[in-house]
């Protein structure tokens, strides 16, 4: 009943308006408060209405799913996030449960030190600095945020929070005087016996002596004594050194020690013969070369590479070698196929090496600005020649009653002419307007020709430094090794964009443009060209290891040779066996290679 009467005071007057009532009679008016009660009660009807019901429980869930999603945190592992996160949601700390294998609880995948996770600050070093040494001294230093600082409260108030580099030049300027202070009392034995009652009177002369200033206050006077055998031999060499120095400065060099030594089983034979005797076989056995194929022997004890090799003139009996680990060796071809002689008398790499006409003696050019005439088969060093440049090229002059006359192409793009018999100067070539790095004799070795870093040619009298022809166009490259052919008609230069060039010798020195020797890359090196002795092939090694061989008269490839693993910087062809060639590279090998297949007989001597 109750629950009647709260429901019946809740509804509202239009919906007991609209209530219909049933009365008794069709003639009876609506009951009043003031009827009798023994009226019949009245009967209410439920409400209608078209509009259809809605349910909201579906609705309700997914608000409280969206709301959910908002204010939930993220989970850092995760690769998408399927909703707009906020601010606060990407910079919330992470929260949950410690990780199981990390003891701080931090995950591998955040960890970036061996500590867990370090934020990334923007401090500079000198700062960083600062505070450490700070710290370190005082025991307090500023928060990397500026707000604070951190450590010995006390002294920080007591130092006026400054650092080990921002001291007042005050307290600077008092430590200073105390320290100076604190020396004069403990090493001022007259100021320690003349302490007494009228030393704090100025007027007193106790006073004066004790104030008194003198220039050499705060020195020590030291009494050298005697230096021990250690230090009398550190002060020499010292002293060796600096004088070394100074010499180098001027253009002088130190004398480098010269050695050499013998690798044979002895020096001369039993009939008194030398080891650089020509055997008196050796004669040419064909006039018609052959191109090699087969590698025959390796001459191997250069540690580094080896940048030059030349065969003994006419016979070819021996080969000598430049290395660039400051040594030159002379190795046996004919018979034993070893070394037998080593020359150590250059300080740095070898450039060039030259014999002369009779192979008794031989030049070498050094990167250590000297250039040496070496006896073949002593190996004594006779002479020793420098203008302090770098020479790239020596010579002497091909004719016999001119052996004594050395030509030098230097890095001060000069060439320099030594008499050296006097080991004068005679003549100085200079017009070049770069290093010089070949001179090839032409005419009967009246006339001779030079190529040089400034991409040109120049031809010269030789014996006067004026040049007759001048050999410069737009396409040309440096020109870095030049060889003459056997007829000495033709000039074969090794030009720089991967190309041979033929120049003529007569007078015009012309370029011949139908003979063009191309397929190896040699840009960048100066690979080393030249003839067979029948002037029927034309050779040269690449930037590869490769040894190419060209037809003189058709200009085709012949044959390409692999020889070795770096750079083929050399090769010569056997002045005698004309089926023989060297190749030298950078690999520190020398190759001997032969075009018969019936070696076995030449091969047992090795």
């Amino acid at each position: 009943m109750d629950l009647l009467l709260s429901y019946a005071d809740g509804e509202s007057p239009e919906e007991s308006l609209r209530e219909p009532v049933l009365n008794s009679g069709p003639g009876d008016c609506p009951s009043s408060p003031d009827s009798s009660s023994d009226s019949p009660p009245h009967i209410s009807l439920p409400a209608k209405t078209s509009a259809p019901r809605v349910d909201d429980t579906a609705l309700a869930l997914t608000a409280a799913v969206s709301d959910r999603s908002i204010h939930r945190p993220l989970d850092p592992s995760q690769h998408a996030v399927g909703f707009n996160p906020t601010y606060d949601q990407l910079w919330a700390p992470i929260y949950g449960p410690a990780h199981p294998y990390a003891k701080d609880g931090i995950a591998q995948g955040m960890r970036n030190h061996k500590l867990g996770f370090v934020e990334d600050a923007s401090i500079q070093s000198f700062l960083f600095d600062e505070q450490y040494n700070t710290f370190h001294k005082y025991g307090y230093a500023a928060d990397p945020s500026g707000l604070s600082y951190v450590g010995d409260v006390e002294t920080l108030e007591r130092n006026q929070a400054f650092s080990v580099y921002n001291i007042p030049q005050q307290e600077q300027k008092r430590r200073r005087l105390e320290i100076k202070s604190a020396e004069t009392e403990s090493d001022d034995p007259v100021t320690a016996a003349v302490a007494g009652p009228d030393v704090e009177n100025p007027a007193t002369s106790d006073w004066l002596l004790k104030n008194k200033k003198s220039p050499w206050s705060g020195k020590k006077d030291v009494v050298q004594g005697e230096l021990t055998e250690e230090q009398k031999k550190y002060a020499e060499e010292y002293a060796e050194k600096k004088s070394e120095k100074g010499r180098e400065g001027k253009g002088e060099k130190s004398d480098h020690v010269d050695k050499t030594t013998f690798h044979g089983k002895e020096e001369s034979d039993y009939q008194g013969r030398s080891w650089v005797a020509p055997p008196k076989d050796a004669k040419p056995s064909n006039d018609h070369c052959y191109i090699p194929k087969r590698w025959v022997h390796t001459w191997s004890g250069h540690t580094k590479g080896v940048a030059a090799i030349r065969f003994f003139p006419k016979h070819g009996h021996l080969l000598l070698s430049a290395g660039m680990d400051t040594k030159i060796k002379i190795w046996d071809v004919f018979n034993s196929g070893k070394c037998m002689r080593t020359y150590m008398g250059h300080s740095k790499a070898v450039r060039d090496i030259s014999f002369s006409n009779d192979g008794s003696k031989f030049l070498s050019a050094g990167y250590d600005k000297n250039i040496k005439l070496w006896d073949t088969e002593t190996g004594k060093v006779i002479s020793t020649f420098s203008t302090g440049k770098i020479p790239y090229v020596v010579k002497l002059n091909p004719d016999d009653d001119k052996q004594h006359i050395l030509l030098a192409g230097m890095s001060d793009k000069k060439i320099v002419q030594w008499d050296m018999n006097s080991g004068e100067i005679t003549q100085e070539y200079d017009q070049h307007l770069g290093a010089v790095n070949t001179i090839t004799f032409v005419d009967n070795n009246r006339r001779f020709v030079t190529s040089s870093d400034d991409k040109s040619l120049r031809v010269w009298e030789f014996g006067i430094p004026v040049v007759i022809k001048y050999i410069s166009e737009p396409h040309m490259h440096s020109m870095p090794s030049i060889s003459l052919h056997p007829n000495g008609n033709w000039l074969a230069a090794q030009s720089l964009d991967n190309q041979i060039l033929i120049y003529s010798t007569k007078e015009r020195f012309q370029l011949n443009k139908k003979k063009r020797f191309a397929g190896h890359i040699v840009a960048g090196y100066a690979c080393q060209a030249n003839f067979s002795p029948d002037g029927r092939f034309v050779m040269s090694g690449d930037g590869e290891g490769k040894c190419w061989f060209w037809d003189w008269k058709s200009c085709k490839v012949f044959r390409t040779l692999k020889c070795h693993e770096g750079v083929c910087i050399g090769c010569e062809w056997h002045p005698l066996e004309q089926s023989k060639v060297a190749t030298c590279g950078w690999d520190g090998m020398i190759k001997y290679w032969y075009s018969c297949s019936f070696i076995l007989d030449f091969f047992k001597i090795f």
